[in-house]
């Protein structure tokens, strides 16, 4: 049997940890996570959000500076290569990411991102497209589509809140003849899910990640350590060479 040639990759926190980007649960190596640092009901949540706009803002405003200073790494430049590769024999590879940074576009990739972008913004109150930030938001900005003003927010998908491009999703997960996790902790839903979903429609899955995921069990195959080795590794196998 070949290779397979529509891949569908699912990545998350630890693939960005390697550029310099905190995790939200922490790591093997004893890293803290985000969310054991701050209280995640009020930084990423609509209900935290209506409590504390200020402090809220404050908190995205740092992390998309820190986004801004970082750069991708070579997991992110294996994924891209590998994505443009398959597509130029003909395959495929859809590269869905629980990340809100652009280190896959700045590596060269195509991505779905389904929990939003911190360097994007959007309006709780009119149906303005998401747009660009450039500096830091403030509760005093003003929309620009509707003239509210305080009703502008991270364009990043808060806890309760419904996930984007879950119907791409779901089409290019039932096309795949592989579906790898990268970087993810297998805690948070729907993608946490999307294995058992594969499994259920006989799609091959593997794990690459620095340790196992909470869902780890339910990969075929798996290859642990930090990812801008594991997926290189992974990704040679296709001829990418970084």
């Amino acid at each position: 049997m070949g290779k397979p040639s529509r891949i569908f990759v699912l990545t998350g926190s630890g693939i960005s940890a390697e550029s310099g980007i905190s995790t939200y649960r922490g790591g093997a190596d004893g890293e803290e996570g985000l969310w054991s640092e701050v209280d995640f009901q009020k930084y990423a949540s609509p209900e935290g959000f209506s409590e504390d706009p200020e402090g809220v803002h404050h908190f995205y405003n740092v992390r998309r500076k820190q986004v801004r200073e970082v750069q991708p790494n070579s997991a992110h430049y294996a994924l891209a290569q590998l994505q443009s590769k398959l597509r130029e024999s003909g395959g495929d590879l859809t590269l869905v990411t629980q990340n809100v940074d652009d280190l896959h576009e700045r590596a060269g990739a195509e991505v779905l991102h389904m929990h939003g972008e911190i360097l994007k913004g959007i309006c709780d109150m009119c149906p303005r497209p998401a747009f660009e930030v450039q500096g830091d938001l403030h509760i005093s900005d003003g929309c620009d589509a509707c003239g509210r003003i305080g009703t502008l927010r991270p364009d990043v998908v808060w806890f309760g809140e419904m996930p984007y491009h879950m119907e791409a999703i779901d089409v290019a997960l039932s096309k795949a003849d592989l579906f790898v996790s990268i970087g993810t902790s297998g805690a948070v839903y729907p993608a946490a899910g999307f294995v058992q979903e594969a499994k259920m429609r006989g799609i091959k899955t593997m794990e690459l990640n620095l340790e196992p995921s909470d869902n780890a069990y339910a990969f075929d195959t798996a290859d642990y350590g930090k990812a801008g080795e594991v997926v290189p590794r992974w990704a040679a196998q296709w001829g990418v060479s970084l």
